[in-house]
């Protein structure tokens, strides 16, 4: 069993429970639900701060360009982005494809949830500022350019699912040997794992807290693989991050969502 932290939607309060992931459970107050009959909410609290370049693969894929203009050298410092609220999601809601597009980039990352204050932290005591890992699906809209900041591509609404719920640090034994999956329709598109990060997560941390603050609720992705796979207009979409857990959706139009927003309002 293994201690997790979630919100349900419809309920303010985060409420503690263990997962029983081999068989699909959440046991809550001594109750045992199966994770399909609860409806969880987005988990976090804070910012969601994004990390580029940070798997060997993505980096050596853009190495060749590091050298021309307008950088011309690689980057020294952690390559940052932001998630702002209005991306947030959940488990089992649709991710919206905008009128016009064909297809999302889906980006399977592991979420490092801060518990405290964390500035200007070592290497060596940086896991103690870490509460618990969450899975995070960096939806983005495909984009060539690595020099602008993708902000129409990545912050648009619903574009980044979180949870289903915070996996306690200690249950996960070594956060740098977990594998990464995402299926499309039921095929695996994509595998990964932890251990191909050039900055492993206390150096992560380490770099980003010398130059910014991170606050108890706010989530650092470790990095997004190469690779990333494509998602069409009524695919079904599933990522996980092994022993953490996994996030489930279907891509639908923009329209039929914000309909859907507006039907269950009324309804209340």
């Amino acid at each position: 069993m293994t201690r997790i932290k979630f919100k349900l939607q419809g309920f303010p309060q985060i409420k503690e429970g263990k997962l029983d992931l081999d068989n699909s459970q959440v046991i809550l107050n001594g109750q045992n639900y199966s994770i399909n009959q609860l409806t969880f909410d987005n988990p976090i609290s804070g910012t969601l701060y994004g990390t580029v370049l940070n798997y060997k693969g993505e980096y050596e894929l853009l190495k060749p360009e590091m050298d021309e203009k307008p950088y011309q050298k690689p980057p020294e410092a952690p390559v940052l982005y932001i998630k702002p609220v209005n991306t947030f999601s959940s488990h089992q809601k649709p991710i919206p494809l905008p009128e016009g597009e064909e297809q999302v980039q889906i980006g399977a990352a592991l979420g490092l949830v801060i518990g405290q204050t964390a500035t200007k932290v070592k290497a060596e005591d940086a896991l103690d500022y870490i509460e618990g890992y969450t899975v995070v699906n960096d939806v983005s809209l495909p984009f060539a350019s690595v020099y602008r900041p993708a902000i129409k591509q990545k912050a648009r609404d619903g574009f980044c699912p979180i949870g289903p719920w915070i996996v306690k640090r200690d249950e996960i034994k070594d956060p740098h040997q977990l594998t990464t999956k995402v299926w499309v329709n039921g095929e695996l598109k994509q595998e990964n794992n932890t251990n191909n990060l050039i900055r492993t997560i206390p150096e992560l941390l380490e770099d980003v807290t010398e130059f910014m603050t991170l606050y108890e609720g706010d989530v650092l992705l470790v990095g997004v693989p190469e690779h990333q796979p494509y998602a069409r207009l009524g695919d079904r979409v599933k990522i996980e991050v092994e022993h953490v857990g996994f996030l489930e959706h279907d891509v639908v139009k923009e329209s039929d969502v914000y309909t859907r927003e507006v039907s269950a309002d009324e309804v209340r």
